[in-house]
């Protein structure tokens, strides 16, 4: 590695569900590298693995981000969740994209300004999904019973 990727590295991810946007920075907010993935642990963690020794890693949270967060920890990378209601005031600038929205990301962290959300423990996230399918299984049922009260009404 040069003497410019030895320093502490910003990485923003912009996450989606078959491909994701990575962009590396500097502590001065320089743009080190942007490159598009496809969503696949090993090519994930490949791409933090360019980012030196536990680099700081943004990404926010979206559906499917359980993942990440995990192939990053692995990685040794510090991983940061930011709130979505927090980094809602991007969806309003006039020039949006993916690479964008990554490197706002990484420079919100970079400065010490991003709205961080909690990142669960793997047996929390278990019990979420449980509970989250069961919620689905209930109002299934609701639904089926109104149904037949229609149909013999």
């Amino acid at each position: 590695m040069s003497a410019a990727y030895d320093e502490q590295q910003y990485v923003g991810i912009d996450l989606h569900r078959r491909r994701s946007v990575i962009v590396r920075m500097d502590q001065a907010g320089q743009r080190l590298e942007s490159k598009r993935i496809d969503n696949d642990p090993m090519a994930l963690a490949a791409e933090i693995a360019k980012a030196g020794e536990h680099p700081q890693v943004v990404l926010e949270a979206t559906y499917g981000w359980y993942w990440a967060v995990d192939v990053l920890q692995d990685a040794d990378a510090q991983v940061h969740l930011a709130h979505p209601l927090g980094v809602k005031g991007f969806a309003y600038r006039r020039v949006k994209n993916d690479v964008r929205d990554a490197a706002d990301l990484a420079d919100l962290l970079r400065m010490g300004r991003l709205p961080e959300g909690w990142i669960a423990p793997p047996a929390v996230r278990e019990l979420r999904e449980l509970v989250r399918h069961r919620a689905k299984l209930v109002a299934w049922r609701s639904g089926l019973k109104a149904s037949i009260h229609a149909v013999l009404a």
